[in-house]
Order: C-alpha cells, then sequence, then structure tokens
C-alpha cells in the first residue's frame, strides 16, 4: 500500500509546509518588529498615536453610593434576584440547605443560623450582617471574607445587591 514514492511524496508536503511556515513567520517578524535605531539601544517607532496628555488623572466613574441605592431599592426586583440564591439558600428559619437559611439575616449576627456549621472565616471580618457588610459580601465573598465556604462568584451591580438586601429584610418578624 505504501511505496517509497508515496512516502517520499507525503514527507515532501510535510517538509515543504514546515518551511512556508517558518518562512512566513520570518517575514511577519520583519515586517512587524519595531526596529533598532543606530545607537543599539533605543528602540524607534514607526509613527506615535497622540491619544493626549499621558499625565492626566483619569476619573473613574463610582456611580451612587450604595447608601443611595439602597434606600431606593425595590424587594420586588430583589426577590427575582434571589432566585440566584435559591440554589443553596432557604428563606424558612431553620431550614438549611448547602448554605444556612437566610431568614431574618439583615441585622442579624454572623454564624447564628441554627444547625449551620459555619467555616469560621466571616466571623474574622464582621460581627453583625448590617446591609453595608451584605453589600460587600454579596459584591465579591471570597474578597470579602478569604476562606469562606460560599463559592458563589457574587452580585457585580450595585442595583441587584440593594434589590436583594431589601428583599431579604422583609423576610423576618
Amino acid at each position: 500500500m505504501f511505496d517509497t514514492m508515496t512516502l517520499t511524496k507525503v514527507s515532501g508536503a510535510l517538509f515543504g509546509a514546515l518551511l512556508v511556515f517558518l518562512l512566513g513567520k520570518f517575514v511577519a517578524e520583519e515586517i512587524y518588529s519595531p526596529r533598532v535605531a543606530h545607537n543599539g539601544d533605543e528602540i524607534v517607532q514607526g509613527y506615535v498615536v497622540d491619544t493626549g496628555d499621558d499625565d492626566a488623572p483619569v476619573e473613574e466613574d463610582t456611580g451612587p453610593s450604595f447608601d443611595e441605592v439602597y434606600a431606593s431599592a425595590d424587594a420586588g426586583k430583589g426577590e427575582k434576584v434571589f432566585n440566584k440564591c435559591k440554589a443553596c439558600h432557604q428563606l424558612e428559619k431553620g431550614a438549611n440547605a448547602t448554605g444556612p437559611y437566610l431568614y431574618g439575616v439583615v441585622d442579624r449576627p454572623v454564624d447564628t443560623a441554627e444547625g449551620y456549621s459555619y467555616s469560621g472565616a466571616l466571623e474574622k471580618v464582621v460581627d453583625v450582617w448590617t446591609p453595608e457588610h451584605l453589600n460587600g459580601f454579596l459584591e465579591n465573598p471570597q474578597g470579602y471574607a478569604p476562606g469562606t465556604a460560599m463559592g458563589f462568584a457574587g452580585l457585580k451591580s450595585v442595583d441587584d445587591r440593594a434589590n436583594v438586601i431589601a428583599y431579604l429584610a422583609t423576610i423576618d418578624d
């Protein structure tokens, strides 16, 4: 089936393709690499695009503060956002799941859900779940309390965090 001529053709095709690839790489490096000036230590650019003053401070648009957003939070929207939390948390008192129950969690002391075994990482960071502490934790649980067992990536939107905290504040006596 394979004779010497077939083997020669296949190897020639492979080596030819490799040669074309290496030559293409060489040509691309010559075209797109920066040139070194005659003094040997300075790179001369072909052209520079002026984008403005590089020393100007960059102002970040932080938007409204959490307190402002929380003051106008909508618990109804928070109930919809809470659907992301339902996989691990329950709202009924004493009904722990993968995570502790969240009944009355707002302004509740940390690590006090009955019957749930905590990792201990939260006690090192905060004592009581105020809306501000919940906001920080829900934004980035691993960054806020390193070592926490909560594997959720967090809620990036401040509106979503404020709405879900407002919803959780309504789940209480």
